[in-house]
């Protein structure tokens, strides 16, 4: 942004406030509209205040209790109690405003919940254009009264459709700049030069901070040198071999983005210098804090504990007011122009390394009648779009160069027993790979000779699945199974593979599973031919509900997916530790995907990395990398992939088989009722046998 530009940005800017301060003394609005348009201008007032403090050091230079005070402040709306009476609740709005407006006020309320943000980093733009959109969503209001009439709703969505449509230029450019540039330092400087010895710093992000950052921050602080070393050093290192393992060079990346929860700043700054001394560059950036732009539930970036995630899942389709094929035209434009115009450092970027936590207790969100909700165009839409960004990301940030890497650690959120849990996690996430590698070649070695899985659960657990593998040409040189160590995915425990569809057929089910920070209780897929046909869960009474709840979340929108990955996992002892402290509800999927089989509906774990040559410890080559969906991707990359892919677990005790199967009909059991019985894994029993659960 221009010198020049900057001040007209200014000049528009101070024009807004004065008008928006107007209002608190206006009677220009119907009645019944005026205590939402008051108190909306109240807020962005604040917000005008927020900035100034942030532009003078004021807001960074106070004490920690006012700090604390004002953080509280700023977020006390959304919390739990407060939110029943919140106009960012459609519930409320639509009660009090009326079921034509309240919806659509509600969504503009919670948009404007994105400049407490923006506030904090300066960004004067994001706050001002978000400031003329209420301003002229007001204007509507004043004139319907001075005609004795009501606004009409469609001529406010399309002022909302218009605004989120002209603007998408500089939406797609923060989006890349944010994820794939140095550009933006503001939490980088935190990492790097606050006084982490105080918890000052928590409340300079802007985030909401809660009890659970103030504890993960002190306890943290407290751990000694070389147990932050080690922490950071399994973090990097896993990164790095990660390259080594895929065959991709990572001396031609510059860059690298750490995304993490707050209170980590310590094991961040230390990652930060190890990636120094690869050559990459660190990238931090916010967890989106748009609508606009795709906030919800699962957060990318840095982010901090929820002040509620039902507020999340009210507006997570709020987009419904702006979505129509011209729009996507214009975002792929957009998001094309931005990837061309930042080329030279899309293609120097490695991808993400993160650090994720866990702890919160199991969500399960209200689908409420006042929310907007997609309809069938609208999904359609969503997923075309999605279809074809992810084709477009891939030319920019190829996949056969980028690599990741994964780890978890819990939050004093997980109750009384954190420390003696954390300890633990430590452990998991640095044991011997060596051991690991070598058992679970065992059962590649066993499984390479079958023609597919058989897996059937015990007790209430119905599952019961074909799983079908493909078949080697060259079995001295070739496997079917790749076998994953502690690197892009720590901790070390799994086989993995993609399956053949034609002929993997059956149900898949698990009693409880925490995903992507919601709870699913009796998950169940059907699949025909490797296809979700039909699903359901007892989240909900209504089982329509339910239908839409998975739709949504695991999914995606897609009327089906593939079944894109089948792995067995081999850390019984995060198995253990979940049952030791009784946390398997609250594991993500990163550990909870290594504590038992587990099988992945949408793209294979080699989207777009399908023609590439990797090979396992034994120098066998991994040859079962697509299945006839991905196939496609030389006709049409976009009917080849789904992007998204969700890992469904099924824990240890609820398996009573699992059974590679010849063509001749030769059983080869892998798991007997909750045991490993191939011979040379019974080191991985020995948690199992330690745990209070009767098989």
């Amino acid at each position: 942004m221009t010198g020049q530009n900057e001040g007209f940005i200014k000049e528009r800017y101070i024009l807004v406030v004065e008008r928006i301060r107007e209002i608190a003394e206006e009677t220009e609005i119907a009645p019944e509209f005026s205590d939402y348009f008051k108190k909306t201008a109240f807020f962005l007032m604040r917000m005008d205040e927020l900035l100034k403090q942030a532009e003078n050091g004021a807001l960074f230079s106070m004490d920690l209790s006012a700090k604390k005070a004002l953080n509280h402040s700023l977020y006390e709306e959304l919390l739990e109690g407060n939110y029943e009476n919140s106009y960012c609740n459609p519930a409320y709005s639509v009660k009090v405003l009326g079921e034509t407006y309240g919806a659509f006020l509600s969504a503009l309320c919670a948009e404007l919940r994105s400049l407490v943000a923006y506030a904090y980093e300066k960004n004067v733009f994001c706050m001002l254009i978000r400031m003329e959109l209420f301003l002229e969503i007001y204007g509507v209001f004043i004139i319907a009264k001075q005609e004795k009439g009501q606004p009409v709703l469609n001529e406010l969505k399309e002022i909302y459709a218009s605004f989120v449509f002209d603007y998408q230029e500089e939406f797609m450019e923060e989006a890349v700049v944010s994820s794939f540039t140095t550009k933006q330092d503001f939490a980088r400087q935190i990492v790097e030069k606050a006084d982490l010895n105080t918890l000052d710093y928590l409340y300079d992000y802007g985030e909401y901070i809660s009890d659970n950052e103030c504890r993960m921050a002190e306890f943290v602080n407290s751990l000694p040198a070389e147990t932050i070393r080690l922490m950071a050093d399994t973090f990097t290192e896993g990164y790095r071999k990660g390259f080594i393992a895929t065959g991709k060079d990572i001396s031609i990346k510059k860059t690298v983005n750490i995304r993490y929860f707050i209170g980590f700043e310590r094991v961040v700054r230390e990652a930060v210098k190890n990636f120094s001394k690869m050559g990459l560059d660190t990238i931090i950036n916010r967890s989106q804090p748009s609508f606009f732009l795709g906030r919800n539930v699962q957060k990318v970036g840095f982010y901090s504990t929820q002040p509620n995630k039902q507020f999340e899942c009210d507006h997570e389709f709020d987009k419904v007011l702006y979505f129509s094929s011209r729009f996507f035209t214009r975002k792929l434009e957009c998001y094309k122009t931005a990837l061309d115009k930042y080329k030279s450092e899309t293609a120097v970027f490695g991808g993400p390394a993160v650090i994720e936590e866990f702890g919160e207790r199991p969500f399960s969100p209200i689908e409420k009648e006042e929310a907007y909700r997609l309809g069938k165009e609208e999904r359609r839409l969503s997923v075309e779009y999605a279809s074809k960004a992810g084709v477009l990301l891939n030319r920019y940030v190829k996949g056969e160069e980028r690599s990741f890497t994964i780890i978890a650690f819990p939050t004093p959120a997980i109750g009384e027993q954190f420390e003696g849990i954390f300890t633990e996690t430590i452990q998991i996430n640095t044991l011997n790979y060596e051991l690991y590698r070598d058992m679970q070649q065992k059962m590649i070695d066993l499984l390479d000779t079958a023609s597919y899985v058989r897996i059937k659960g015990m007790g209430a657990n119905k599952t019961d699945l074909s799983v079908n593998l493909w078949k080697l040409e060259n079995p001295d040189k070739e496997t079917v199974f790749e076998n994953c160590v502690a690197d892009v995915n720590i901790p070390v425990g799994e086989i993995f593979t993609s399956p053949v569809l034609k002929g993997t057929n059956g149900i898949l089910h698990v009693s409880e599973v925490f995903l992507n920070g919601l709870k699913f209780e009796n998950l169940m897929l059907t699949f025909n031919d490797g296809m979700v046909t039909d699903y359901s869960c007892s989240n909900f009474k209504d089982t329509e509900q339910g239908k839409r709840y998975i739709k949504d979340h695991i999914l995606h929108q897609h009327d089906t997916l593939p079944m894109g990955e089948f792995a067995i996992g081999t850390n019984t002892s995060a198995y253990y530790t979940a049952r030791k402290y009784k946390i398997g509800n609250v594991l993500p999927i990163l550990i909870a995907e290594k504590t038992g089989p587990h099988f992945a509906v949408g793209d294979t774990c080699y989207s777009h990395e399908e023609d590439m040559l990797t090979y396992n410890a034994d120098g066998k080559r991994i040859v079962a990398r697509e299945n006839e969906i991905s196939a496609k991707r030389s006709e049409d990359m976009s009917k080849a992939y789904f992007n998204c892919h969700t890992d469904i677990t099924i824990p240890y005790d609820e398996i009573g088989e699992l059974t590679g199967v010849c063509e001749n009909g030769e059983e080869m059991p892998v798991i007997r009722e909750g045991r490993f019985v191939v011979t040379g894994c019974e080191e991985l029993n020995r948690p199992l046998d330690e745990c209070s659960f009767t098989i």
